[in-house]
């Protein structure tokens, strides 16, 4: 497995885990898991914002990998 390949698979682990805490908050009744559930939320959303940050920088510092990334336009065409 590539290094592109599990830097997208941990982003998508990162956005699934967000949205996991975040649906918890809005079912939970409990106003203290409510609380907890909606700042870790906040702070995945941190986590994720830094692993896309890092992704694209990867992409920018290795060629190879923008071989296999298709642009919006390539995957249309597609």
């Amino acid at each position: 497995m590539t290094v592109q390949t599990q830097m997208q698979q941990a982003i998508a682990n990162a956005q699934s885990v967000q949205s996991s805490l975040t649906e918890f908050s809005l079912e939970t009744e409990n106003e203290q898991a409510k609380q907890l559930f909606e700042q870790l939320a906040e702070q995945q959303k941190n986590i994720l914002t830094l692993l896309e940050g890092r992704y694209s920088q990867v992409l920018n510092e290795e060629p190879q990998f923008k071989q296999g990334t298709n642009t919006p336009e390539q995957q249309e065409q597609s």
